[in-house]
């Protein structure tokens, strides 16, 4: 069989990135121009300066990817980009240019999902093996999902209200630090102590969601009330004691899964996957219970175009191809 070469595209926020993906486990090429530095200035990413960023660098990033691998566009089998969840102006920017290079070049254009990109990363790093227990942890998503074969997902637990990253990121913004708020919020935390009183969110021994709507309300009203009392807070304390909670909630869950379905295999995707602490806490997990566990290279965590190319390999297989009527959704789910 021929080695198949498919380029990503993946614009769904705030980073305008392609690769080029081989068989669906090898990455040729990646580049990731980001916009974090513009962002940073306002506190977080606005939607509107990040189309006009990607609109600035796509064709530059297109370029880039294809001299990284030394490779010609008429090489590709397919192109393949992410069209939901995300901002739908940044999506948009990616579409349009998928679109446009399988029309010129008469190459299959496949539509991918971005939490699909997230989970599919981690063939990038070791080969997914089936059956297998896939946490799902990022800014918008908290899900804890079996996975059989390709894209068969049997959701077991989401977030009732906040994902993990969104609260990780609410946090960051009371204790007063810098954006993206995640990152920061564990580089403070390496440096307390878990010091501070917090809820345990969803203490029940029966269900598999999450919750950290409560946890990050607590620790908004705890730095409120101790400004009305003029108490000095220690943010590196707090930021532990949250990010403990926070993480050690995620645990219990996941331990409550692996007993149950007595699964032997834990991936782990998205954006906090490249938190240290709970890769730390999953490590000592998988231990106990003798499960493999794969977390994608810490590259291959946040947004990237690999993992879109890597995602879109199943569907290619399958000839599951997108015709030009293709646009973006905003918050469309996969489970």
């Amino acid at each position: 069989m021929k080695d198949i070469f498919i380029l990503g595209i993946e614009s769904s926020c705030d980073e305008t990135s392609m690769a080029i993906i081989k068989n669906g486990k090898e990455c040729v090429s990646l580049t990731i121009a980001t916009q974090m530095e513009i962002h940073a200035k306002y506190g977080g990413v606005v939607p509107e300066v990040a189309s006009r960023m990607h609109t600035e660098s796509i064709t530059l990033v297109l370029e880039e990817t294809l001299k990284k691998a030394n490779m010609k566009i008429q090489d590709l089998d397919a192109i393949a980009v992410t069209y939901a969840p995300g901002l739908v102006g940044s999506l948009l920017i990616g579409i349009e240019c998928a679109k446009t290079l399988s029309y010129l070049f008469d190459i299959p254009l496949i539509k991918v999902n971005h939490i699909a990109g997230h989970i599919y990363a981690n063939n990038l790093t070791n080969p997914i093996n089936y059956p297998s227990l896939a946490l799902i942890v990022s800014g918008g998503h908290s899900d804890l999902v079996i996975m059989k074969k390709d894209y068969d997902f049997q959701v077991l637990g989401k977030t009732l209200d906040d994902a993990i990253g969104e609260a990780y990121d609410k946090v960051a913004r009371v204790l007063g630090l810098n954006y993206p708020g995640g990152p920061n919020v564990e580089k403070l935390a390496k440096k307390g102590k878990n010091f501070y009183n917090l809820p345990i969110p969803l203490l029940d021994d029966d269900s598999y969601n999450f919750s950290f709507s409560g946890l990050k309300s607590s620790v908004i009203n705890l730095v409120n009330n101790y400004k009305m009392k003029n108490i000095k807070i220690n943010k590196s304390d707090l930021a532990c004691s949250f990010q403990t909670v926070a993480i050690k909630s995620i645990i219990k869950k996941v331990e409550l899964a692996l007993k149950n379905y007595n699964l032997k295999n834990l991936i782990v995707a998205g954006g906090v996957s490249a938190n240290s602490f709970l890769r730390e806490e999953l490590n000592n997990l998988v231990k106990k219970y003798d499960v493999n566990l794969s977390v994608p290279d810490i590259i291959y965590c946040t947004d990237n175009a690999a993992m879109i190319g890597a995602a879109a390999y199943p569907l290619f297989l399958k000839k599951e191809f997108s015709d030009f009527s293709l646009n973006p959704q905003s918050r469309l789910e996969i489970f």
